[in-house]
């Protein structure tokens, strides 16, 4: 625990700011991801022959390993091996991945009597979406989130084996240097970082959703 300490102390300043490019490493393809998988999702929905092969595609880019995806997008996008964009566009691919099945699920989940009944009171099929089906659905796309978000805080470690910032630094430090307190903090930070993230998440989602509150108490 002293070592721990005193490493802190002697490093703060970098720990921060390998902190901080995990959040921003972790955040931004997360929301790109969210934003791309609501139309897919939605898609899957309206056109039910295009659900099942997205659930199939999804499944097949989630199981690529990350590495493999990391080190191929260089080539891909024509970016530096090193360049903070690779982890940003594999962590989207994968969000995406992972919640254009969640947001359809999420969807057709919803009551059609509601639905139905939002139509004959005049609904475009546009304001429905927004008004009816999205809000309903929310529940299950949060819990999407919530899954995308905790991975990501942990994929963006492995960047770390390709000399991009993040906490994963801080492991790849202690093992070249056989020095155990910056794996410590890397991985405590990394535990803290995710479980703040999931709880802003249950956050967002008890405040969007209050009838869940209700009906809880109901039951």
């Amino acid at each position: 625990m002293n070592s721990v300490l005193d490493y802190l102390r002697g490093n703060h300043a970098a720990v921060l700011d390998a902190l901080g490019q995990h959040v921003v490493l972790a955040v931004v393809p997360l929301l790109i991801g969210a934003v791309v998988a609501l139309p897919l999702g939605y898609l899957g929905v309206r056109f039910r022959w295009l659900y099942q092969p997205l659930l199939n595609v999804s499944g097949v880019v989630y199981s690529i390993p990350s590495l493999a995806v990391f080190v191929t997008l260089p080539y891909v996008l024509g970016t530096r091996i090193l360049s903070p964009v690779n982890i940003v566009v594999a962590l989207a691919i994968y969000t995406v991945a992972l919640m254009a099945r969640t947001v359809s699920d999420g969807l057709r989940a919803v009551d059609p009597a509601l639905t139905e009944a939002a139509t004959a009171m005049g609904y475009t099929r546009t304001r429905r979406l927004v008004g009816v089906e999205l809000p309903l659905a929310l529940p299950v796309v949060l819990a999407g989130l919530r899954v995308a978000a905790v991975s990501n805080i942990s994929l963006v470690s492995v960047g770390a084996l390709l000399g991009v910032g993040g906490l994963g630094a801080l492991f790849t430090r202690g093992l070249q240097l056989a020095y155990p307190a910056p794996i410590v903090v890397g991985i405590v930070l990394s535990v803290l970082l995710a479980a703040v993230a999931d709880l802003l998440i249950v956050a967002l989602q008890r405040a969007t959703t209050p009838w869940t509150r209700l009906a809880e108490r109901r039951s």
